[in-house]
């Protein structure tokens, strides 16, 4: 089986992913306070000895940083355990677990302040929650980030067209999955467990064209809003592909929820993309790509890869060639840091400070955005 390096960033909350990973590395991973770096998510345990569907995987690493803490989901979401004996013992056999379910399901992904992210061996995504719900008394923009992930996921594992058996020809349909993803959240947080929330969309894909022996990957990219998806080739050292942005108006992307008239039928953009082993594919909220500029970006992961092969990074334990034994965690680590100081500097220059003057904005420093767009009848969180 071959490999393939992906990853993700986002600083409105970063969570940065970076790779591919096999089966055997998977485990139960929570995400930690300040900037940590990790390999995989969660997964629920009968997932665990699952096998690849496909001849090629993704060697992964992610990062995370929250500006303010996750809100806990709401019941039935989580578990809570009983309070006292005359409490009802319904949740009693979970009493410990503090893992969040829907539908019987554990929820897959990681809540990074209003953000998800979700690392898997073929399937990579960024959820970008729009932060200004909390404000609101039934807003959670993390768990509609979170849902819409989740139920993103299953769509990819439950499709048989990616699964080793199918015939060469089939094709994954990532836009439909968005598009039952999204009717499953909007059915979820409905009445009577009725939550607000946008979040926009981004994801990649990956599978692979023709038979076995001859197999070659491709990288199917679908894209909602100001997320991106990345794709580094560090050999011939450029950016070969990246998604295009998508907004209502300035800082005020397309996204899906509550008063939003975005939908994935509509609006979600899928483009193939070819890969060679070894790329790199980054999945970034506007946190990442609001404050370091795409050759900052380039530069960042090409040194991260260097230094660490090179023995020379940080906490560098030894590596193989081409990235693996934990390099891709690292390469996350050291971007979501990059994004963070400019960020939290007022006066850096940063690509949203760029675009906000152009818009005649009075702007200086980094990005963290949370503000309000209305228009009409329409109500756009950002």
């Amino acid at each position: 089986m071959r490999t393939f390096r992906a990853g993700t960033s986002s600083i409105q909350y970063v969570s940065s992913f970076s790779g591919h990973h096999a089966p055997s590395s998977r485990r139960f991973l929570s995400p930690a306070a300040g900037t940590k770096a990790k390999t995989t998510r969660p997964v629920p345990r009968e997932a665990l000895d699952q096998k690849s569907k496909s001849p090629f995987y993704f060697d992964t690493g992610y990062a995370l940083f929250a500006k303010r803490p996750s809100r806990p989901f709401p019941p039935p979401f989580s578990s809570p355990p009983s309070g006292s004996f005359s409490d009802p013992l319904s949740t009693h056999n979970r009493s410990r677990d503090r893992r969040s379910y829907v539908d019987g399901e554990m929820i897959r992904g990681i809540t990074n302040g209003d953000d998800a992210v979700l690392v898997g061996e073929n399937f990579i995504g960024a959820n970008d929650g729009v932060g200004a719900w909390h404000t609101r008394p039934k807003g959670h923009a993390a768990l509609w980030s979170r849902l819409i992930l989740h139920f993103w996921a299953l769509e990819v594992e439950r499709d048989s067209s990616i699964a080793p058996w199918a015939p060469s020809s089939s094709e994954p349909n990532p836009v439909q999955y968005l598009q039952t993803a999204y009717e499953q959240t909007l059915a979820a947080t409905s009445s009577p467990n009725e939550w607000q929330g946008t979040s926009t969309a981004c994801a990649a894909l990956l599978h692979h064209t023709g038979e076995p022996s001859s197999a070659e990957p491709v990288l199917y990219v679908t894209n909602l809003g100001d997320s991106q998806i990345m794709v580094l080739r560090p050999r011939d050292q450029e950016i070969i592909y990246k998604t295009t942005e998508q907004w209502h108006w300035f800082d005020c992307p397309r996204q899906l929820g509550t008063n939003s008239p975005d939908t994935p039928n509509t609006n979600a953009v899928m483009e193939k993309v070819e890969l060679q082993e070894s790329d790199v594919v980054l999945a970034m909220s506007d946190g990442v790509t609001d404050n370091l500029w795409e050759h900052e970006i380039l530069q960042n992961v090409l040194d991260s890869v260097r230094a660490w092969e090179s023995k020379t990074g940080e906490n560098a334990l030894g590596c193989k060639p081409a990235g693996a034994d934990g390099c891709m965690p690292y390469v996350a680590e050291q971007l979501v840091k990059a994004a963070r100081v400019i960020a939290e500097d007022p006066y850096a220059e940063s690509p949203f400070m760029e675009r906000a003057i152009e818009e005649g904005l009075a702007m200086e420093g980094g990005s963290i955005p949370i503000a309000i767009c209305q228009k009409e009848e329409l109500i756009y969180l950002r």
